[in-house]
């Protein structure tokens, strides 16, 4: 079942999500859920806040072609996806930063250019509750940090530039209105 998405405005988004305490079978049902949601949606990525739900989890699934770097080379080939990451943490990261375009399902039609690591580790827990980690690139390192951002109620509009946010100003106004009306 396809579950809503939060839009900006919604105060769930502000929250900082709460630790999973146990990997059970509701957490197993929301990933599945949020997955049909995501797919539903055309996003690679999905934290538990833009659902309404304040789990310590995102998902995430980059498809193969958008997993390269610019020669044409894949940057993250030992990484099955998708992935399902509870309670992550980023442990590491180099210092190399990509300045890139990121959309969000919770800014539906609002790109704005993000700098992001280029490469990052983290930690996390998988569907069976078992501790994993992930050294990840490129896209799929942009997409845990923007996902673990949502985790921390820290949303895209904080990470545009002051020039972007004032340029897209009334779109952000207009989200804002609709969805406190719809709430």
């Amino acid at each position: 079942m396809s579950l809503p998405i939060c839009t900006y405005g919604n105060p769930v988004l502000r929250q900082k999500a709460k630790e999973v305490a146990i990997v059970n079978d509701d957490i197993r049902a929301l990933a599945k859920e949020m997955f049909e949601t995501m797919y539903k949606e055309r996003g690679v990525g999905l934290a538990a806040e833009q659902v309404g739900r304040t789990e310590r989890m995102f998902i995430v699934d980059i498809p193969a072609d958008s997993d390269m770097d610019e020669d044409g080379v894949r940057e993250n080939p030992d990484v099955a996806m998708p992935l399902v990451l509870i309670n992550p943490k980023i442990t590491g990261h180099t210092e190399d930063v990509q300045v890139g375009p990121e959309g969000c399902l919770s800014f539906p039609d609002i790109f704005a250019n993000v700098e992001r690591w280029y490469e990052v580790d983290a930690e996390y827990l998988d569907l069976e509750g078992t501790a994993r980690q992930i050294h990840a690139k490129g896209l799929l390192a942009r997409a845990i940090q923007h996902e673990l951002d949502h985790l921390d109620g820290i949303l895209l509009v904080d990470r545009m530039s002051h020039v972007k946010k004032i340029a897209l100003s009334g779109k952000l106004k207009r989200l804002v209105k609709e969805t406190k009306e719809a709430l």
